[in-house]
């Protein structure tokens, strides 16, 4: 549920994985961030409502992550999928700290939003976790997709190298690849592939789902 920077990469990275998808969202302009390769089921309505829920297949549903961008709505829905559909991988994104310590001793998984990566969030719904992209043979070195705050839209790619102290591999804009240059900036709807330091994966995370800070 939610298809913002978070639910976007989310739903990529675990259809990449090999799964089934559905992913819903009130916007339906908000599924352009899921690419045209995207081939799992897109849903239209409120990600707590029973009604959606089942047009997203939840009564055959392995795993649910609501990662909305609002507390209540994820924790709803959570619960919802949990206690009203029996789905036991559920994972919920909260904004608040204090609540989210409330909900995980619900028992309701949840990721704080200063916290959060794809990784966390996947260890969460999937026993064998997220395996990067790319791995070097000495596992130093890896190729991840990251999602990035729209506060960095504008920004060259240099400067988002040296955010997060790595290179951008490659761009996928509008379906096609991009090598970006030194001049190319970021736009909104851009998947960007970094390489990078494995140990260096989840502070470039947090550095890229937050605004850059101003000029």
């Amino acid at each position: 549920m939610g298809c913002g920077r978070v639910g976007a990469s989310l739903a990529r990275a675990l259809e990449r994985a090999g799964h089934d998808v559905a992913i819903i969202d009130q916007n339906e302009a908000a599924f352009r961030r899921l690419g045209a390769s995207f081939e799992g089921r897109r849903v239209v309505g409120v990600g707590f409502d029973r009604d959606t829920l089942r047009q997203a297949g939840i009564e055959d549903a392995y795993a649910f992550a609501a990662v909305s961008s609002g507390d209540n709505s994820n924790i709803l829905a959570a619960r919802v999928a949990r206690e009203k559909f029996g789905v036991e991988n559920v994972v919920a994104r909260i904004y608040d700290p204090g609540r989210a310590e409330i909900y995980q001793r619900l028992g309701i998984p949840t990721v704080a939003t200063v916290k959060w990566t794809s990784d966390q969030v996947l260890r969460r719904l999937l026993p064998q976790g997220h395996v990067p992209e790319f791995t070097d043979p000495s596992g130093k070195i890896v190729i991840a997709e990251m999602p990035i705050h729209d506060g960095w839209v504008g920004r060259r790619f240099p400067d988002l190298e040296e955010a997060v102290g790595g290179r951008v591999a490659y761009v996928s804009r509008l379906g096609e690849g991009l090598l970006p240059r030194s001049d190319t900036v970021y736009q909104d709807g851009d998947l960007v592939h970094f390489a990078l330091e494995r140990d260096r994966l989840a502070d470039a995370e947090r550095v890229l789902d937050q605004a850059p800070p101003a000029h």
